[in-house]
């Protein structure tokens, strides 16, 4: 796309998903992009509990095909929101209730969701060493309420891999949502303001 509207290079930012997925692009075409923030990489590559991550984002496809959303998104919500690193055997642990979640508990037989389309190798991500070259062109962003939870771990991990800036962002991992679709409400002004600063 980029390419194709002749606007390059241009400033990009991503969250979660999305900052794997822009480290990725980064990494493939860096004359596209002038400075790419990520905000909250769940990667688990650096981590000391990555096996266990990888396990658990199986486990997790598994109750997604097996059951449908509801059990999948239980299993990936109590992977994320586990603070600090998954004690071994954490994969095998019952899928949490649905419900709990707000979640549906009937299957409505779809299995097109694309979050599990992407498990487990958004997971399994290594970020490419390339990326240490580019200097202040990449940043990492990191929640003030994120705590010690896997995207912020994950993102933790990648600053200091590629020894580049770890900057702080108001909120936690969706800092930069008014509270749309059920997800409680961040701080999308003050997120706004720091992303500003980065991209000017």
């Amino acid at each position: 796309m980029i390419e194709a509207l002749a606007q390059g290079p241009v400033d990009g930012f991503g969250s979660s998903g999305g900052a794997t997925n822009g480290l990725a692009l980064l990494a493939e075409h860096p004359d596209d992009l002038r400075r790419f923030v990520g905000h909250e990489p769940p990667v688990s590559a650096y981590l000391p509990d990555h096996d266990e991550v990888v396990a658990a984002a199986k486990r997790m496809k598994q109750a997604y095909l097996d059951g449908g959303l509801g059990p999948g998104m239980a299993r990936f919500f109590g992977l994320l929101m586990t603070s600090g690193e998954l004690p071994a055997g954490f994969a095998d642990q019952p899928t949490p209730n649905p419900a709990q979640f707000g979640l549906p508990t009937e299957d409505d037989g779809d299995r097109t969701n694309l979050l599990f389309r992407n498990v487990p190798s958004g997971l399994d991500f290594a970020v490419a060493d390339s990326l240490r070259d580019l200097g202040d062109r990449v940043v990492i962003g990191i929640g003030a309420e994120s705590h010690d939870e896997l995207a912020a771990r994950g993102a933790k991990s990648v600053a200091e891999h590629l020894g580049v800036r770890l900057v702080e962002f108001p909120g936690g991992h969706g800092g930069f949502s008014g509270g749309e679709y059920g997800q409680p409400a961040g701080d999308p002004d003050g997120f706004a303001t720091v992303l500003r600063t980065l991209l000017d």
